[in-house]
């Protein structure tokens, strides 16, 4: 039970720095919008899928928990 705090503060620290990110970077990195996203746009019908984003978004988390577990070591 003592690493729980540990835990809770890294969580949130980790919250706030993407949060910041999302913020700044927010302008110049259209997340959702980056090339290799799939949009296909015929009469009424938009069908989006976002590869590109979610495989960035992806390898970001991964990072993000392997230096958590390294911290928690």
């Amino acid at each position: 039970m003592n690493n729980m705090p540990k835990i809770l503060i890294i969580a949130g620290a980790v919250l706030i720095i993407a949060g910041l990110l999302w913020s700044f970077l927010g302008r110049f990195i259209h997340l959702g919008r980056l090339p290799g996203d799939i949009i296909i746009d015929k009469g009424n019908v938009k069908f989006y899928f976002p590869i590109v984003t979610c495989i960035l978004i992806s390898v970001v988390l991964s990072l993000i928990s392997y230096i958590v577990r390294w911290f928690m070591k």
